[in-house]
């Protein structure tokens, strides 16, 4: 049972580093196969929220005595679209190292709520919490907050996968390795953020962001 949680400084003895995109690692890999690699439309055709994605950043977060780290990021989405759109956003984390983490998973809610007592921020919803219709305009933007666990300090990449923010989808057909029968994939444009660092950092304090080297949108 959690007892209770704060947030403390984070000293991380090993070099933390920037996600690389497991998932469309596995997409590239059979994507060569197919004879191309599909790219989102330049204008999009469908709807497309507008979002603002914030720095990526560490926490440490005591719970039941015991730290332990994270990630997290917040958001905020605005619907100009020319109607409401059910908003049900998810995110994934990717490392060089080939893990894939569903935000939310294996995190405790006491580190959700504590990291947003920490960021004092009223209107900023967790993941759950801000599934639901998104009005159009700009007084109906909605502030999210995404968490990891951060178990691996030894990744050089790291990549942020954000789907939900667009109705733009393709399929591709794509031959099977062994029996050679063409498979129906749907992909879903997706932002994607990387992130990388150079050399080792030994010292990450609980806020510090990691450095974002790449956005655009792919399909996935």
């Amino acid at each position: 049972m959690t007892t209770g949680c704060t947030i403390r400084s984070l000293a991380l003895p090993a070099r933390l580093a920037s996600l690389l995109v497991a998932l469309v690692a596995m997409v590239a890999s059979i994507l060569p196969m197919a004879g191309f690699a599909p790219e989102p439309d330049a204008v999009s055709k469908k709807w497309e929220l507008s979002a603002k994605f914030g720095a990526l950043r560490v926490a440490t977060v005591e719970i039941d005595g015991s730290p332990r780290s994270f990630l997290y990021m917040t958001y905020t989405v605005t619907n100009n679209t020319a109607g409401d759109i059910l908003f049900a956003p998810s995110f994934e984390l990717a490392n060089d190292e080939g893990d894939v983490l569903k935000s939310g998973a294996s995190v405790p809610a006491a580190a959700t709520k504590a990291i947003l007592a920490r960021l004092n921020q009223p209107l900023l919803q967790d993941q759950i919490s801000i599934v639901g219709n998104l009005l159009r305009g700009e007084e109906n933007a909605k502030d999210g907050l995404i968490v990891w666990p951060l178990t691996d300090l030894s990744v050089n990449e790291i990549s942020v996968f954000a789907a939900g923010f667009s109705g733009e989808t393709k399929s591709i057909t794509v031959p099977d390795r062994k029996t050679g029968k063409e498979t129906v994939v749907n992909l879903r444009k997706t932002m994607s953020l990387r992130y990388k660092l150079s050399g080792e950092m030994h010292n990450i304090a609980a806020g510090d962001e990691l450095p974002l080297v790449e956005k655009r949108w792919i399909l996935r």
